[in-house]
């Protein structure tokens, strides 16, 4: 929705004052709200106008939020009522904007918690089951929400998690057809299950990978795919396997790496088969009471397969080394124990046979489908890099971005181990991949003439923009009064090549008009402004100290001289 559309919906269904916003996304903008019939502060989200244009939309929608507003739970967001409103915009066309009236919830969302780093492992867990605890509730009920990413989760200041838009999704991606089409519309690619990226069916399993990714990141402070665009991260959630968490932060239990692997399995199948299945793991890992087993070695294999065998061997030399004498008497001869002589042999038999096996015909490859050697990616784009070492050497892929002046972004630069480097399968390569040059600081040109501002941005490497005019208090005319971005100490850098616009003072100060307020205002305003208040005359007409008149308003030169006329004390 557009501001100006915004701007002429200040009431909805006669009932819902519009307030400041306090929130935007990619298919809404929420606003801070008042029911007046009930006298409460609600938030009101009103979705971009374009999605009502299909009509088949406005019945899933309806149909989607009386679902949603069914659900009562201490850590799903309530949904209080919804529709559409006809309003006419600032072009004078009118348009069906759909909004949902919700609970407003006073705290921040969770995408701000992670911004600030990776969060402990405990807190990272609370937060976790209580995500899963809403799950569980909204499964049992037959909704799956579609869209579990940070941007849709609240922590409020005493730490209870509050889920947000169930039922919503469902209702837009189900007007959609593709990836592309949706991505933009429906969370972000990074949260993505698998089978979402594929567009086929989802089920509640869904919603568990999403929230394994929202776990992941919450440890690691990043999300486990990135790339340039959506589809290369849908990519990466169909085919490539996620780094493992402790490899990227401290603090993270071999057993929490094993519940968020798990959770992030490509098959639905191989994930938690529920939230309470998933959020019991997860408490069991922090705990300390998940057993974690640890995958067997090359060396150990043989071992693992044949162990009963080799100890039935073991028992058969110990029973033949036996000294007779020292032997339990039997009272039973004949058959008996002739069988068992012959067990005994025969159990031999087969032991030896087996150990011949492994010893001199499987080692060879075994060893072949166990190790492989590191391929030359070097110089490739990283989602091709990560194609030939995942899928065709099944090696982990664990990410760095490092900055180089001559490779272009998005190239490998290299890897660790190196090329050609023998190694086993499922053992971690780090990929070092160019973010371009590295960010220089943006020099600071306030005050310059405009002239000399270009030639120093573009000594540095920076180019110049567009240069407009603005109104300045202090700044004279012809020189700059700010850039776009800032420049300056403390101000954030950038890469060398960006464009930097420039605002140029024009000599003028705006004077707004003050009549009617007291005079101590008017005067504080004025001398803000740095205009010359030459002379305050009275008018006996009235009286409160009130501007009744001043001499100039509007944009006027700077240390312009004012007189004013007020009202007598």
């Amino acid at each position: 929705m557009t501001e100006g559309l915004a701007e002429s919906v200040r009431t909805l269904a006669g009932r819902y004052e519009l307030g400041e916003p306090i929130g935007h996304g990619g298919m809404s903008d929420v606003f801070l709200g008042t029911d007046t019939r009930l006298g409460r502060r609600v938030a009101i989200k009103l979705l971009h106008a374009e999605l009502a244009e299909d009509p088949q939309f406005r019945v899933r929608f309806r149909r989607e939020a009386q679902d949603a507003a069914k659900m009562t739970h201490p850590t799903i967001v309530r949904i209080f009522d919804a529709g559409e409103e006809a309003v006419t915009g600032t072009d004078g066309a009118e348009r069906l904007v759909p909004f949902i009236v919700m609970e407003h919830i006073d705290g921040e969302l969770l995408s701000a918690v992670i911004a600030r780093g990776p969060v402990p492992a405990e807190e990272s867990a609370r937060i976790v089951e209580q995500i899963l605890t809403a799950l569980e509730y909204s499964h049992r009920a037959g909704i799956v929400h579609r869209d579990i990413k940070p941007g849709n989760v609240m922590l409020t200041p005493g730490g209870q998690v509050k889920v947000m838009d169930f039922g919503i999704a469902r209702a837009i991606s189900d007007s959609a057809a593709t990836i592309a089409e949706t991505s933009g519309i429906v969370g972000t690619a990074q949260y993505f299950s698998p089978e979402q990226a594929r567009g086929v069916a989802i089920d509640a399993r869904s919603d568990l990978y999403s929230t394994g990714v929202v776990l992941f990141e919450l440890l690691t402070g990043r999300a486990p795919f990135g790339g340039d665009n959506p589809v290369a991260v849908a990519y990466q959630h169909v085919n490539a396997a996620p780094p493992i968490p402790s490899t990227l932060a401290a603090g993270i239990t071999p057993a929490l790496d094993a519940v968020v692997l798990k959770s992030l399995a490509k098959e639905p199948a191989e994930r938690y088969p529920s939230a309470a299945d998933f959020r019991a793991d997860l408490s069991a890992a922090v705990t300390g009471d998940l057993a974690v087993k640890r995958a067997p070695r090359a060396d150990e294999f043989s071992a693992a397969l044949f162990g009963s065998q080799a100890a039935a061997a073991q028992a058969a030399q110990r029973q033949l080394s036996t000294d007779v004498d020292d032997r339990a008497l039997r009272t039973q001869s004949g058959p008996p124990v002739l069988w068992l002589w012959a067990g005994i042999v025969v159990l031999l038999g087969i032991t030896a046979a087996v150990i011949y096996w492994v010893f001199t015909l499987q080692p060879q490859n075994l060893a072949q489908d166990l190790v492989v050697e590191v391929p030359d990616v070097v110089g490739t784009r990283f989602e091709d890099g990560v194609n030939r070492l995942v899928d065709e050497n099944g090696l982990v892929v664990v990410r760095v971005d490092e900055a180089n002046e001559t490779v272009a972004s998005g190239l490998i630069l290299r890897t660790e181990p190196s090329a050609g480097t023998t190694v086993e399968r499922g053992q971690q390569v780090q990929v070092f991949v160019s973010s371009g040059p590295s960010p220089v600081d943006i020099p600071d040109v306030s005050r310059m003439d405009e002239a000399s501002a270009r030639a120093t941005l573009e000594g540095v490497g920076f180019q110049v923009g567009t240069v407009t005019t603005s109104t300045s208090v202090d700044v004279p005319a012809g020189l700059v009064v700010s850039s776009d971005p800032v420049g300056g100490s403390g101000a954030p850098p950038a890469t060398l090549g960006t464009v930097i616009n420039l605002v140029v003072s024009n000599g003028l100060v705006t004077v707004p008009d003050m009549v009617g307020k007291p005079l101590a205002e008017a005067n504080t305003v004025f001398s803000n402004l740095r205009l010359q208040i030459t002379n305050t005359t009275w008018d006996a007409s009235c009286t409160g100290l009130t501007l009744k008149a001043q001499s100039i308003v509007g944009d006027v030169a700077q240390g312009s001289p004012i007189s004013l006329v007020s009202c007598q004390p």
